[in-house]
This record gives C-alpha cells, sequence and structure tokens, in this order.
C-alpha cells in the first residue's frame, strides 16, 4: 500500500503537476489521520471492554465474598443474642437462683459460656483490586464507595470490636474455668457474686456494642447485594 502511495506521488511530480499533487499530498495526510483517530477509537473500545469486564468481575467476587460474610455474622449474631438476655436474667436475678435454683443457673451459665466467635471477613477479592489500583478507575462509582466503606470503616471497627470482645472472653474463661469446667456454680459469698456481675457486665457492654455493629454490616451488605 505505501509502495501503491508513492508510485503515484512519483508520478505526479514526474508529469510537473504540483497542484494536484499537494491536494493528493493533503488528501493523504487526511487518510493518515483518519486511520489513526480509528484505532485509537479501536484501542479505546477495546479498554473500555477490558475495564468493564474486569469491574463486573470484580463486583461478582465480592458480593460472593459478602454473601459469605453475611452468614458468617448472622451465626455470630444467634450466638451473642441469647447470651445478652442469659446477662439480663443473671444481672436481676442471680442472688435468688443461686440461693433457691441452682440448677436453673447452671443451665443459664452454661448457656453464656457455651461459645465464643468473632468476625473475620472474606477479603481477598477486594484486596486484589486495591492492590493493581483496578477499584480506582470502575465506573460505577456509587457501588464502589459502599463497598470501600464497608471494607475500611465498618469491617476495621468490627474487627477491632471483636478483639476487644476476645480479650473480655478470654478473662472470663480462665477466671470462671471451674464453673466452665464442672458446669456447677461453686460455692460464692455475696460479695464474690457482686464481683461475678461485675465481671459479665464489662462483657456485655462490649457485646452489645459489637452486637450493632454486625447487624449494621450486614444492613450495608444488603445495600451491595
Amino acid at each position: 500500500m505505501i509502495k501503491f502511495f508513492r508510485k503515484i506521488r512519483q508520478n505526479l511530480l514526474s508529469e510537473g503537476k504540483a497542484g494536484k499533487y499537494l491536494k493528493y499530498a493533503i488528501g493523504e495526510i487526511i487518510l493518515v489521520v483518519i486511520g489513526i483517530l480509528i484505532a485509537l477509537s479501536i484501542n479505546n473500545w477495546n479498554e473500555t471492554r477490558k475495564q468493564s469486564e474486569s469491574e463486573k468481575a470484580f463486583i461478582t467476587s465480592v458480593k460472593n465474598d459478602l454473601k459469605q460474610d453475611k452468614a458468617f455474622i448472622q451465626q455470630i449474631v444467634e450466638i451473642i443474642e441469647p447470651r445478652i438476655e442469659a446477662y439480663k436474667v443473671l444481672n436481676s436475678d442471680l442472688p435468688n437462683l443461686y440461693a433457691n435454683d441452682k440448677k436453673s443457673l447452671d443451665s443459664i451459665f452454661d448457656n453464656y459460656f457455651k461459645t465464643q466467635r468473632t468476625f473475620y471477613p472474606i477479603s481477598g477479592s477486594y484486596e486484589s483490586a486495591v492492590s493493581g489500583n483496578q477499584i480506582t478507575v470502575f465506573r460505577n462509582k456509587k457501588l464502589i464507595q459502599k463497598i470501600i466503606k464497608l471494607y475500611n470503616s465498618t469491617y476495621d471497627r468490627l474487627l477491632d470490636n471483636g478483639q476487644i470482645l476476645d480479650e473480655r472472653w478470654a478473662f472470663l474463661s480462665k477466671k470462671y474455668s471451674y464453673e466452665r469446667r464442672t458446669g456447677h456454680f461453686r460455692e460464692m459469698k455475696p460479695e464474690q457474686l457482686s464481683e461475678f456481675l461485675d465481671d459479665l457486665y464489662h462483657h456485655y457492654i462490649q457485646m452489645e456494642w459489637y452486637l450493632n455493629q454486625l447487624k449494621l454490616a450486614k444492613s450495608e451488605i444488603d445495600s451491595i447485594n
């Protein structure tokens, strides 16, 4: 093709047709510019398509991760809510239960200390997009902002508060290891019962805060899905 255009130029020059040569040269320049613009347009279209496919894959992956996160959060909520109710019963009626209904007291205590779980998110898809700097060019800004807030703010608070809750749980588990091991309350004086409630209270306050954060995270996950 280049040889073809070169031959035309040489023929026009050899025939002394400078005017026609000038017009031809201008036309050739226009064709080259059009070709460049077409090539750029195709390249931009390909890049936009790749970016769109990457964004769709990211959102799909994150939503799959969040579906698992939500199920895990629900499991923890189902552990915490009965424990909060158990604390309320103990706080309002511990002396009476201790004096008159040790069997019910042991059952409540067993339910309170049955298990401990705190939340850790599945964040591989999100971290991969962030590390590759892809997330900054995605077009669905409203959804991306929700995802960033969930991972960088709500989840961070959950992790921090989960660590505090684990520490308070470890303290209770160690201090009341006899009750956990035997399933029965040891003999306690009134001041020891009061101390026991004080210890539970600090754990209970953290649980309530943590429960609210879990429910907030669930709400944010629903708004993304």
